[in-house]
Protein backbone atom coordinates (compact mmCIF):
# COMPACT_ATOMS: atom_id res chain seq x y z
CA UNK A 1 0.00 0.00 0.00
CA UNK A 2 1.57 3.43 -0.97
CA UNK A 3 2.15 5.83 1.69
CA UNK A 4 -0.87 8.38 3.15
CA UNK A 5 2.06 11.17 2.99
CA UNK A 6 2.88 12.99 -0.34
CA UNK A 7 5.96 15.46 0.28
CA UNK A 8 4.89 15.73 3.76
CA UNK A 9 0.96 16.89 2.68
CA UNK A 10 -1.84 14.57 3.61
CA UNK A 11 -3.56 13.27 1.08
CA UNK A 12 -6.91 13.63 3.20
CA UNK A 13 -5.55 17.28 3.98
CA UNK A 14 -5.33 17.67 0.47
CA UNK A 15 -8.58 16.41 -0.47
CA UNK A 16 -10.38 18.67 2.15
CA UNK A 17 -8.30 21.57 0.73
CA UNK A 18 -9.94 21.01 -2.62
CA UNK A 19 -12.82 21.11 -1.41
CA UNK A 20 -13.15 23.82 0.81
CA UNK A 21 -11.82 25.81 -2.71
CA UNK A 22 -14.26 25.26 -4.87
CA UNK A 23 -17.10 25.51 -2.19
CA UNK A 24 -15.30 28.56 -0.88
CA UNK A 25 -14.87 30.35 -4.30
CA UNK A 26 -11.26 31.26 -4.14
CA UNK A 27 -8.01 29.93 -2.11
CA UNK A 28 -8.18 33.19 0.36
CA UNK A 29 -11.48 31.70 1.84
CA UNK A 30 -10.23 28.72 1.77
CA UNK A 31 -7.39 29.32 3.95
CA UNK A 32 -9.52 31.53 6.29
CA UNK A 33 -11.93 28.82 6.77
CA UNK A 34 -9.06 26.23 6.95
CA UNK A 35 -7.35 28.50 9.54
CA UNK A 36 -3.83 28.85 7.56
CA UNK A 37 -2.60 31.32 4.48
CA UNK A 38 -3.41 30.97 0.94
CA UNK A 39 0.59 30.04 0.21
CA UNK A 40 0.07 27.06 2.17
CA UNK A 41 -3.53 26.49 0.19
CA UNK A 42 -1.43 27.22 -3.10
CA UNK A 43 1.07 24.14 -1.98
CA UNK A 44 -1.95 21.93 -1.16
CA UNK A 45 -3.11 22.29 -4.53
CA UNK A 46 -0.29 22.04 -6.27
CA UNK A 47 1.04 19.02 -4.63
CA UNK A 48 -2.77 17.35 -5.39
CA UNK A 49 -2.43 18.15 -9.06
CA UNK A 50 1.52 16.74 -9.45
CA UNK A 51 0.37 13.83 -7.62
CA UNK A 52 -2.47 13.09 -10.12
CA UNK A 53 -0.51 14.14 -12.71
CA UNK A 54 -3.79 16.80 -13.83
CA UNK A 55 -4.68 20.38 -13.80
CA UNK A 56 -7.52 20.73 -11.55
CA UNK A 57 -8.58 24.00 -11.48
CA UNK A 58 -7.96 26.91 -14.28
CA UNK A 59 -7.13 30.53 -12.20
CA UNK A 60 -6.83 33.95 -14.05
CA UNK A 61 -6.84 37.43 -12.56
CA UNK A 62 -10.47 37.33 -11.86
CA UNK A 63 -12.11 34.13 -11.75
CA UNK A 64 -11.34 30.71 -10.95
CA UNK A 65 -12.88 27.61 -12.61
CA UNK A 66 -12.82 23.85 -12.55
CA UNK A 67 -10.79 21.49 -14.90
CA UNK A 68 -12.62 18.75 -16.04
CA UNK A 69 -10.98 16.31 -14.38
CA UNK A 70 -11.04 19.03 -11.43
CA UNK A 71 -14.62 18.39 -11.33
CA UNK A 72 -14.45 14.62 -11.30
CA UNK A 73 -11.87 14.79 -7.94
CA UNK A 74 -13.70 17.64 -6.33
CA UNK A 75 -17.09 15.05 -6.20
CA UNK A 76 -14.71 12.33 -5.23
CA UNK A 77 -13.07 14.20 -2.55
CA UNK A 78 -16.09 15.17 -1.05
CA UNK A 79 -17.24 11.42 -0.88
CA UNK A 80 -14.34 10.63 0.55
CA UNK A 81 -14.36 13.24 3.11
CA UNK A 82 -17.54 12.13 4.08
CA UNK A 83 -16.49 8.92 4.67
CA UNK A 84 -13.48 9.12 6.55
CA UNK A 85 -15.40 11.47 8.80
CA UNK A 86 -17.86 9.03 9.66
CA UNK A 87 -15.10 6.21 9.95
CA UNK A 88 -13.32 8.75 12.39
CA UNK A 89 -16.36 9.75 14.52
CA UNK A 90 -17.54 5.89 14.44
CA UNK A 91 -14.25 4.84 16.15
CA UNK A 92 -13.14 7.74 18.40
CA UNK A 93 -16.92 7.82 18.94
CA UNK A 94 -18.20 4.43 19.65
CA UNK A 95 -20.50 5.58 22.48
CA UNK A 96 -21.68 8.20 19.95
CA UNK A 97 -20.90 11.05 22.18
CA UNK A 98 -21.00 14.66 20.23
CA UNK A 99 -17.65 16.10 19.84
CA UNK A 100 -15.86 19.40 18.53
CA UNK A 101 -17.95 22.50 17.06
CA UNK A 102 -21.34 23.10 16.12
CA UNK A 103 -21.85 26.46 14.17
CA UNK A 104 -25.33 27.34 14.00
CA UNK A 105 -27.48 30.56 12.62
CA UNK A 106 -31.20 31.17 14.81
CA UNK A 107 -33.21 34.39 14.15
CA UNK A 108 -32.14 37.89 16.67
CA UNK A 109 -34.89 37.14 18.18
CA UNK A 110 -36.05 33.09 19.35
CA UNK A 111 -32.35 32.83 19.39
CA UNK A 112 -31.50 35.50 22.48
CA UNK A 113 -34.56 34.42 23.99
CA UNK A 114 -36.82 31.08 23.74
CA UNK A 115 -33.74 28.78 22.17
CA UNK A 116 -31.31 29.44 25.06
CA UNK A 117 -32.76 27.08 27.67
CA UNK A 118 -32.37 24.68 25.21
CA UNK A 119 -29.16 25.15 23.94
CA UNK A 120 -27.80 25.31 27.35
CA UNK A 121 -29.29 22.13 27.80
CA UNK A 122 -27.34 20.52 24.88
CA UNK A 123 -24.03 22.41 25.98
CA UNK A 124 -24.38 20.72 29.76
CA UNK A 125 -25.52 17.44 28.26
CA UNK A 126 -22.68 17.03 25.91
CA UNK A 127 -19.25 18.48 27.35
CA UNK A 128 -17.04 17.93 24.48
CA UNK A 129 -19.07 20.47 22.41
CA UNK A 130 -18.67 23.88 21.62
CA UNK A 131 -21.15 25.70 20.05
CA UNK A 132 -21.17 28.92 17.89
CA UNK A 133 -24.44 30.63 17.72
CA UNK A 134 -24.93 33.74 14.97
CA UNK A 135 -27.70 35.71 15.19
CA UNK A 136 -28.84 36.60 11.99
CA UNK A 137 -32.80 36.64 10.07
CA UNK A 138 -31.26 36.14 6.86
CA UNK A 139 -31.37 32.94 4.58
CA UNK A 140 -27.98 31.32 5.45
CA UNK A 141 -25.06 30.80 3.43
CA UNK A 142 -23.58 27.33 4.58
CA UNK A 143 -20.57 26.73 2.47
CA UNK A 144 -19.00 30.32 2.83
CA UNK A 145 -19.90 30.91 6.60
CA UNK A 146 -19.21 26.89 7.50
CA UNK A 147 -22.83 26.73 8.93
CA UNK A 148 -24.11 22.87 10.13
CA UNK A 149 -27.56 23.96 9.99
CA UNK A 150 -30.16 27.02 10.83
CA UNK A 151 -33.59 28.16 12.42
CA UNK A 152 -35.45 30.00 9.61
CA UNK A 153 -38.40 31.89 10.17
CA UNK A 154 -40.16 32.53 6.72
CA UNK A 155 -40.10 31.15 3.61
CA UNK A 156 -37.54 28.59 2.15
CA UNK A 157 -36.16 29.59 -1.35
CA UNK A 158 -33.25 27.70 -1.77
CA UNK A 159 -34.06 24.23 -2.95
CA UNK A 160 -30.88 23.59 -3.00
CA UNK A 161 -31.31 22.26 1.29
CA UNK A 162 -33.41 20.41 3.69
CA UNK A 163 -35.64 22.14 4.94
CA UNK A 164 -38.07 20.70 7.50
CA UNK A 165 -41.38 22.64 8.79
CA UNK A 166 -41.28 22.84 12.35
CA UNK A 167 -43.41 25.21 13.87
CA UNK A 168 -45.34 28.57 13.01
CA UNK A 169 -45.35 32.05 15.14
CA UNK A 170 -48.64 33.38 15.31
CA UNK A 171 -48.74 37.23 14.39
CA UNK A 172 -51.10 39.35 15.02
CA UNK A 173 -52.15 43.52 15.05
CA UNK A 174 -51.14 45.45 18.20
CA UNK A 175 -51.08 49.15 19.25
CA UNK A 176 -50.38 51.84 22.03
CA UNK A 177 -53.22 53.23 23.78
CA UNK A 178 -51.94 56.80 22.60
CA UNK A 179 -52.41 56.44 19.20
CA UNK A 180 -55.66 54.72 19.52
CA UNK A 181 -56.95 58.22 21.33
CA UNK A 182 -55.74 60.47 18.59
CA UNK A 183 -57.91 58.54 16.52
CA UNK A 184 -61.58 57.44 15.51
CA UNK A 185 -62.53 54.24 16.86
CA UNK A 186 -61.70 50.75 15.41
CA UNK A 187 -64.53 49.02 14.66
CA UNK A 188 -63.87 47.05 11.19
CA UNK A 189 -60.84 46.08 9.29
CA UNK A 190 -61.12 49.05 6.92
CA UNK A 191 -60.66 51.41 9.79
CA UNK A 192 -57.02 50.28 10.19
CA UNK A 193 -56.02 52.34 6.94
CA UNK A 194 -56.69 55.66 9.01
CA UNK A 195 -54.11 54.81 11.43
CA UNK A 196 -50.24 55.18 10.75
CA UNK A 197 -47.72 51.96 10.56
CA UNK A 198 -44.65 50.61 10.97
CA UNK A 199 -43.57 47.81 9.41
CA UNK A 200 -40.72 44.90 9.72
CA UNK A 201 -39.03 44.74 6.21
CA UNK A 202 -38.07 40.96 6.63
CA UNK A 203 -41.44 40.13 6.49
CA UNK A 204 -43.67 43.16 5.02
CA UNK A 205 -42.82 46.71 3.87
CA UNK A 206 -46.26 48.97 2.68
CA UNK A 207 -48.64 45.81 2.21
CA UNK A 208 -50.19 42.98 4.28
CA UNK A 209 -53.21 40.96 3.93
CA UNK A 210 -55.05 39.83 7.18
CA UNK A 211 -57.17 37.06 7.53
CA UNK A 212 -60.49 36.12 9.64
CA UNK A 213 -62.27 32.89 10.27
CA UNK A 214 -65.63 32.80 11.82
CA UNK A 215 -69.15 30.98 11.11
CA UNK A 216 -69.48 32.70 7.72
CA UNK A 217 -66.22 31.46 6.52
CA UNK A 218 -62.98 32.84 5.84
CA UNK A 219 -61.96 36.61 4.79
CA UNK A 220 -59.05 38.31 3.55
CA UNK A 221 -58.07 41.56 3.21
CA UNK A 222 -54.90 43.34 1.91
CA UNK A 223 -53.97 46.59 3.77
CA UNK A 224 -51.61 49.22 1.57
CA UNK A 225 -50.19 51.78 3.71
CA UNK A 226 -46.81 53.97 3.95
CA UNK A 227 -44.80 53.17 6.99
CA UNK A 228 -43.43 55.68 9.33
CA UNK A 229 -40.34 53.45 10.24
CA UNK A 230 -39.31 50.57 9.14
CA UNK A 231 -36.79 47.98 10.76
CA UNK A 232 -35.20 44.48 10.04
CA UNK A 233 -35.47 43.91 14.23
CA UNK A 234 -38.38 42.03 15.95
CA UNK A 235 -37.64 44.03 19.22
CA UNK A 236 -37.19 47.45 17.33
CA UNK A 237 -40.63 46.77 15.82
CA UNK A 238 -41.81 46.34 19.13
CA UNK A 239 -40.57 49.36 21.12
CA UNK A 240 -41.57 51.85 18.43
CA UNK A 241 -45.01 50.29 18.55
CA UNK A 242 -44.81 50.62 22.43
CA UNK A 243 -43.69 54.64 21.68
CA UNK A 244 -46.69 55.06 20.05
CA UNK A 245 -45.24 55.78 15.99
CA UNK A 246 -47.46 53.68 14.59
CA UNK A 247 -49.50 50.47 14.56
CA UNK A 248 -47.89 46.87 13.47
CA UNK A 249 -48.17 43.37 12.66
CA UNK A 250 -45.58 41.02 14.97
CA UNK A 251 -45.35 37.94 16.55
CA UNK A 252 -47.73 37.47 19.52
CA UNK A 253 -44.82 36.34 21.95
CA UNK A 254 -43.30 39.65 21.65
CA UNK A 255 -45.89 41.51 22.85
CA UNK A 256 -47.84 39.48 24.85
CA UNK A 257 -47.03 40.96 28.15
CA UNK A 258 -47.34 44.83 27.00
CA UNK A 259 -50.87 43.50 26.02
CA UNK A 260 -51.58 42.38 28.97
CA UNK A 261 -49.81 44.94 31.21
CA UNK A 262 -52.15 47.24 29.13
CA UNK A 263 -49.08 49.10 27.36
CA UNK A 264 -50.51 47.50 24.07
CA UNK A 265 -53.82 46.81 22.53
CA UNK A 266 -54.61 43.92 20.38
CA UNK A 267 -56.72 45.34 17.27
CA UNK A 268 -59.40 43.14 15.91
CA UNK A 269 -58.42 40.37 17.53
CA UNK A 270 -60.42 38.22 15.03
CA UNK A 271 -58.34 39.64 12.29
CA UNK A 272 -54.51 38.52 12.16
CA UNK A 273 -52.02 37.99 9.06
CA UNK A 274 -50.90 34.12 8.60
CA UNK A 275 -48.40 32.51 10.84
CA UNK A 276 -44.90 32.82 10.15
CA UNK A 277 -43.29 29.37 9.26
CA UNK A 278 -40.30 28.15 10.86
CA UNK A 279 -37.43 25.73 9.28
CA UNK A 280 -35.07 23.66 10.85
CA UNK A 281 -32.43 23.98 7.53
CA UNK A 282 -29.53 22.02 6.51
CA UNK A 283 -27.26 21.01 4.20
CA UNK A 284 -27.97 17.52 2.04
CA UNK A 285 -25.29 15.01 2.95
CA UNK A 286 -24.59 11.38 3.32
CA UNK A 287 -22.86 11.56 6.34
CA UNK A 288 -23.70 14.16 9.39
CA UNK A 289 -21.97 13.88 12.79
CA UNK A 290 -23.29 12.79 15.75
CA UNK A 291 -23.09 16.72 17.46
CA UNK A 292 -25.70 17.66 14.45
CA UNK A 293 -27.78 14.94 14.29
CA UNK A 294 -28.25 15.60 18.32
CA UNK A 295 -29.15 19.22 18.21
CA UNK A 296 -31.00 18.86 15.03
CA UNK A 297 -33.55 16.25 17.46
CA UNK A 298 -33.56 17.92 20.14
CA UNK A 299 -34.67 21.47 17.81
CA UNK A 300 -37.41 19.52 16.31
CA UNK A 301 -38.69 18.23 19.42
CA UNK A 302 -38.46 22.20 21.05
CA UNK A 303 -39.43 24.39 18.48
CA UNK A 304 -43.07 23.58 18.49
CA UNK A 305 -43.44 23.75 22.37
CA UNK A 306 -41.71 27.05 23.44
CA UNK A 307 -43.58 30.35 23.74
CA UNK A 308 -44.81 32.22 21.17
CA UNK A 309 -44.66 29.25 18.68
CA UNK A 310 -47.28 26.16 17.67
CA UNK A 311 -46.92 22.87 15.34
CA UNK A 312 -47.66 23.63 12.29
CA UNK A 313 -51.06 23.67 10.68
CA UNK A 314 -52.16 20.84 8.63
CA UNK A 315 -52.59 22.74 5.39
CA UNK A 316 -49.07 23.75 5.85
CA UNK A 317 -47.34 20.99 6.26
Amino acid sequence: MSNIKNGGIDRIEMMQTLVRIVESGSLSAAATQLGTTQPTISRRLQSLETRLGTKLIMRTTHAMKLTDDGERCYQHAKKLIENWNALEEDLKNANDEPVGMLKVRVPHAFGQDQLIVPLVQYLTDHSQITVEWMLNDHSPDFINDGIDCAVHVGEITDSAMVAILIAEVPRIVVSSPSVLSKHSPIKKVEDLNTLPWVSLSTFYRNKIVLKSTDQKGSSSYELEFAPKFITDSLYALRNTILSGIGIGVTSSWVINDDIASGKLVHLLPEWHADPLPVYLVYPYASYYPARLRKFLNLIRDVMPTLAGTRPPSPKSK
